[in-house]
């Protein structure tokens, strides 16, 4: 099974986008690199002010001081305990289970040399190399916009970002609107999935009113891959998490460099100015603290009474979107005011954020 698996992923023609065919491992990593470079890049943003000034601060001090305890051994443990131990390695080539299994004999080094990055006291650059990866996302894929990159983070990297996520996620459902359903504890997305079958169930049985609704879905292009830095870390701030925290994330997400596999072959390596990895167990979670300054610009407009939403139940409760990580579903009035309405909403996100 692997090696058909092998057979059936390896790369035999890619097209550039002006239509030049290539056909060799080397044409192909070229290619790909100049791709993700080109991806990876920051663009020029709009003027985040009006958002900034939008986001309300929702992490209490005390949320603060938990996030900024001393970090522990225990932690170090729990994190690796909790890690797959047959997933895919990172450029050194050790999977997890080989920490797990002799744990006892190198596990004081891990730790302290794990415990030595989070306290400052090293540098994230040397385990923060990373391999991406191409899954074809369909059948015989000829340009790269028709592949998933997918970040091979190295394990000691994982343990570090694992502990990370397991203090950040405790607060995040006191941080991130209700309407988001994904990675949130407590929450689950098949909750989102119920409420807009309900909404539509709502919708199709309406037979009175002068004013209809609509239902908009977005599915953001390279959502991950497109996060701007600045943006992530004004959103941060906005939202009151203390500056050392902010800079331990921004460390995380910043001093990655990447190399592009292919056909068992690796790229030159690159560094990034945007973006947040496939593969990286910190990126859903900064993913969704970005999607709350989308949250509050509908929001805003809701309060406003410029888009009303959809109404459901006989309470005549409305909802105006729904979030599902990068994908969402929107509801307005259908109507010319109400399309407008939307349509600057998202193009002000896209204009801050880079989505």
């Amino acid at each position: 099974m692997a090696v058909h698996r092998q057979l059936h992923s390896r790369i035999t023609e890619l097209e550039d986008g002006s239509g030049r065919c290539f056909s060799s491992t080397e044409d192909y990593l070229k290619l790909a690199t100049n791709y993700f470079i080109s991806l990876f890049s920051a663009s020029e943003m709009g003027l985040d002010d009006h958002v900034f000034g939008l986001v309300e601060k929702k992490v209490a001090e005390s949320m603060n001081e938990s996030l900024l305890k001393a970090f522990l051994e225990e932690e170090i443990v729990s994190a690796v305990k909790m890690m797959e131990p047959l997933k895919v390695p990172g450029v050194n080539g050790f999977p997890v289970m080989f920490l797990q299994r002799y744990w006892h004999i190198i596990g004081p080094k891990i730790s302290s040399y794990c415990l030595s990055i989070l306290r400052r006291e090293s540098q994230f650059q040397d385990i923060n190399r990373t391999h991406i990866v191409l899954l074809p996302k369909v059948e015989k894929p000829r340009f790269l916009s028709q592949f998933c990159p997918i970040s091979l983070c190295t394990v000691m990297y994982k343990i570090v970002a694992k502990v990370v996520v397991n203090r950040m996620s405790t607060i995040l459902g006191e941080v991130i609107d209700e309407a988001q359903g994904a990675f949130i504890p407590g929450r689950l997305i098949s909750d989102n999935v119920l409420i807009a079958y309900e909404i539509f169930h709502s919708l199709k049985r309406k037979k009175t009113g002068n004013t209809g609704n609509f239902a908009l879905k977005l599915d953001m292009s390279k959502a991950y891959d497109r996060v701007e830095w600045d943006f992530l870390a004004g959103m941060m701030t906005k939202l009151d998490f203390h500056t050392d925290w902010v800079v331990l994330v921004m460390r995380c997400v910043c001093s990655v460099s990447y190399s592009v596999s292919l056909n068992g072959d690796c790229g030159k390596w690159f560094s990034p100015s945007r973006g947040l990895r496939q593969g990286d167990p910190l990126s859903p979670y900064l993913f969704l603290i970005c999607a709350e300054g989308f949250s509050t610009l509908l929001v805003e407009e809701k309060q406003k009474g410029l888009m009303k939403g959809a109404p459901i139940g006989r309470e005549r409760l409305s909802i105006n979107h729904l979030f599902f990580t990068n994908d969402c579903i929107l509801f307005g009035d259908a109507s010319y005011e109400g399309a407008c309405v939307v349509r600057d909403v998202i193009r002000e996100y896209e204009m801050i954020s880079g989505q």
